[in-house]
C-alpha cells in the first residue's frame, strides 16, 4: 500500500518526503480503529440472524465510516466511547425486562430512553443559557465571558451524548416490548426531533472547533432549544414518547439511510439560518431608525406566534398554556436581541467568517438532502411502485431542494454574498420548516403517518 508521496521542493530540485494518510496515524488512531472493528463485528455476528442482506451491508459500511469520522475529528472518539459505554450499561441493566426501568436507579433517573432524552432537553437549555451569558458578560481580565462560553460548550457536548444514549437505549426498549415493534428510532416526529437536535448541535460544535469561536453558539443553540421545546410539548401533551409499532410503509431498511441523511440536511439548513440571523444583527447594529429594522422585528413576531398553529383546538388547554409560555420567552429573546444588537455585534465574528460558515453549512446540507431525496425516490419505488408521485411531502422536498440549489448557484456563479444571502437563508429555513412540519399538519398524502 502506498503511504508516501514525493514532492519537488523548489529550485534546488530536491525532494521532500510527505507522509501519506495512513502513515500519519498514531497508535491511538489504530487502537480506536481496532475497537470500532471489534464492536462492529461483534454486533454483526451476534445479530446477523435478525438482519436482511441490506441491513448487514449498512452495518458493515458503518464500521469504516465511524473510523474515518473518528480520525477526521478526534472529539468524536470520546463521544463514541461515552455513548457506547452508557448505552451498554443501560441495555445490560434491563436484563431483558422492561419493568426494570422503574426499579434500577441509573435506569430510572439517567439511562432509560425517556430519562436520557429529558436530560438532553435540560442540558440543551442550560447550554443555550450559558452561551448567552457568555455573549453579554464582560470580556478581558476579570471578565467571565470565556468561562461561560466554555461551560456552554461542555454542557452541549454532554447533551449530545445523552441524546445518543437515549436513542440507542430506546432502540433496544422497542425490542423488549416486542420483536415486531422494535425499530431504529427515527420513525416519528418525537424521534426525529431528537435526531435533529443532536445533529444540529454536533455540526455546530465542529464549526466552533474549526473556526475557534464560540460566539455563534448563542444563536445556533436557539434553534436547538426551540426544537427541544417542541419535543417537550409533544411528549407531555400528545404522549408521543411511547414506542409504537411501525406502519407498513416504514418497515424498510431504506429508513436507516433516508431519514438520517434528510435530517443532516435539515440541521445544516437550520444552522445556516441562525448564522444568517447573526449576520443581519451585526449588520444592523448601528441602525437607529426603527423602520429600517422592520424586517428583523417582524421576523421576531413571526417566530413568537408560530406556536399558535400547534393548538389542535380551543380545548387543547394544556398545550395552549405551554405555547403561551413559549410566546412570552421567545418574545423576550427577540426583543432582547434587537435592543442589545450593538453589544452583540461587537462579540460576533467578522462578516467574512459568518458568510463562510453560512455557505459551508448550506453546501453540506444540500449534499445530504440531495442524497436523501434520491434515497427517498428509491424507497418510494419499492413501497408504492413509483419513484415520484407528486405527494405533498415530495413536492415540498423538491421546493426545498430547488431553493438551496438556486442559493448555491448564485453563490458560486454570481458571487452571492451579504444581506441577500442571509435573508435567503432565513427564508430557506421557513420553507424547510413547512416541508418538515407544515405538510404534516395541513396537507395529506402518502406521508400522512407523520401527522401531529
Amino acid at each position: 500500500m502506498k503511504t508516501t508521496t514525493l514532492k519537488r521542493s523548489g529550485a534546488d530540485d530536491g525532494f521532500i518526503l510527505n507522509e501519506g494518510y495512513f502513515a500519519r496515524r498514531n497508535w491511538l488512531d489504530w487502537l480506536f480503529a481496532a475497537l470500532v472493528v471489534c464492536g462492529g463485528l461483534f454486533a454483526f455476528f451476534r445479530y446477523q440472524a435478525h438482519m436482511d442482506v441490506y441491513e448487514k451491508g449498512i452495518l458493515l459500511g458503518v464500521i469504516p465510516a465511524a473510523i474515518a469520522m473518528g480520525w477526521f475529528w478526534r472529539p468524536l472518539r470520546a463521544l463514541m466511547l461515552v455513548v457506547t459505554v452508557g448505552s451498554l450499561l443501560g441495555i445490560v441493566s434491563y436484563q431483558g425486562e422492561l419493568a426494570r426501568a422503574e426499579q434500577v436507579f441509573w435506569l430510572k433517573y439517567f439511562l432509560s430512553s425517556q430519562s436520557a432524552i429529558l436530560w438532553m432537553s435540560v442540558l440543551f437549555f442550560m447550554g443555550t443559557i450559558f452561551y448567552w451569558l457568555g455573549m453579554v458578560a464582560s470580556r478581558g481580565e476579570g471578565g467571565n465571558s470565556a468561562a461561560f462560553e466554555s461551560m456552554g460548550s461542555k454542557i452541549v457536548w454532554v447533551a449530545i451524548g445523552m441524546a445518543l444514549i437515549g436513542t440507542m437505549v430506546r432502540w433496544y426498549e422497542g425490542y423488549l416490548i416486542g420483536p415486531d415493534i422494535g425499530h431504529i428510532p427515527v420513525s416519528n416526529l418525537y424521534e426525529v426531533f431528537v435526531l435533529f437536535s443532536w445533529m444540529t448541535a454536533a455540526f455546530y460544535m465542529y464549526f466552533e472547533a474549526q473556526y475557534k469561536t464560540r460566539a455563534l453558539g448563542a444563536f445556533v443553540m436557539l434553534v436547538v432549544s426551540a426544537a427541544v421545546g417542541f419535543l417537550l410539548w409533544y411528549t407531555v401533551v400528545r404522549e408521543a414518547h411511547e414506542i409504537q409499532p411501525l406502519v407498513p410503509a416504514l418497515k424498510s431498511w431504506w429508513m436507516k439511510l433516508h431519514v438520517p441523511a434528510n435530517f443532516i440536511g435539515y440541521g445544516m439548513f437550520a444552522l445556516a439560518a441562525m448564522v444568517a440571523l447573526a449576520y443581519l444583527i451585526k449588520q444592523q447594529a448601528t441602525e437607529k431608525r426603527w423602520y429600517k429594522l422592520t424586517p428583523l422585528w417582524m421576523l421576531g413576531v413571526v417566530i413568537c406566534f408560530v406556536p399558535i398553529v400547534f393548538r389542535k383546538s380551543a380545548a387543547d388547554v394544556g398545550g395552549g398554556n405551554y405555547w403561551l409560555g413559549y410566546l412570552f420567552v421567545s418574545g423576550l429573546i427577540s426583543a432582547g436581541i434587537l435592543l442589545g444588537r450593538q453589544r452583540l455585534a461587537e462579540r460576533l465574528p467578522s462578516f467574512e467568517l459568518l458568510d463562510d460558515v453560512m455557505y459551508k453549512a448550506i453546501a453540506v446540507g444540500f449534499a445530504f438532502f440531495t442524497i436523501a431525496t434520491v434515497l427517498g425516490a428509491l424507497w418510494a419505488a419499492e413501497a408504492w411502485g413509483g419513484y415520484w408521485s407528486w405527494d405533498p411531502k415530495e413536492t415540498w422536498a423538491l421546493i426545498v431542494w430547488l431553493n438551496y440549489a438556486a442559493w448555491l448557484h448564485m453563490r458560486l456563479m454570481k458571487g452571492l454574498r451579504g444581506t441577500v444571502a442571509a435573508w435567503w437563508a432565513l427564508v430557506g429555513l421557513a420553507v424547510t420548516s413547512f416541508a418538515f412540519l407544515g405538510v404534516n399538519m395541513f396537507l395529506s398524502g402518502l406521508h400522512s403517518y407523520g401527522e401531529l
